[in-house]
C-alpha cells in the first residue's frame, strides 16, 4: 500500500464519521419540527409524511454507521501492517488521530 492509499482511507473515514454525526443532527431537528408542527394541529398527512423523513434519517445513520465501521477496520489495518516507509510522515500521524477520534465513538454506540 502506498501513501496515497493511506490519504484516501484517511479522507474515507473522516468524510463517513462526520456524515454520521450530521445525520445525527437531523433527526433531532426532524423530531423538533414534528413536535412543532403536531403542537400546531398540522393535519396527519404532514405529520405522517415528516414521521417518514425522520425514519429515512433513521436508517441512513445505519448504513452510514456500517460504512464507517468498514472504513474503520480497512484503516486501522492499514495502520497495524504499514510500510516502514511511512514512519514520521504526516499522512500516518493523521490517520493515528483519526483512529483515536473515531475509536470511541464507535464503541460508545
Amino acid at each position: 500500500m502506498s501513501l496515497r492509499e493511506l490519504k484516501i482511507k484517511n479522507g474515507v473515514v473522516i468524510r463517513l464519521f462526520n456524515e454520521e454525526k450530521s445525520y445525527h443532527k437531523e433527526v433531532e431537528n426532524q423530531k423538533k419540527r414534528i413536535v412543532n408542527i403536531t403542537a400546531q394541529g398540522a393535519d396527519a398527512y404532514d405529520i405522517a409524511k415528516q414521521n417518514e423523513v425522520l425514519e429515512e434519517s433513521q436508517q441512513m445513520i445505519h448504513e452510514v454507521r456500517k460504512s464507517l465501521n468498514k472504513a474503520y477496520k480497512e484503516l486501522q489495518d492499514l495502520v497495524s501492517k504499514q510500510d516502514p516507509s511511512w514512519s514520521g510522515t504526516e499522512e500516518l500521524k493523521q490517520a493515528e488521530d483519526i483512529l483515536k477520534k473515531v475509536g470511541p465513538e464507535l464503541i460508545a454506540d
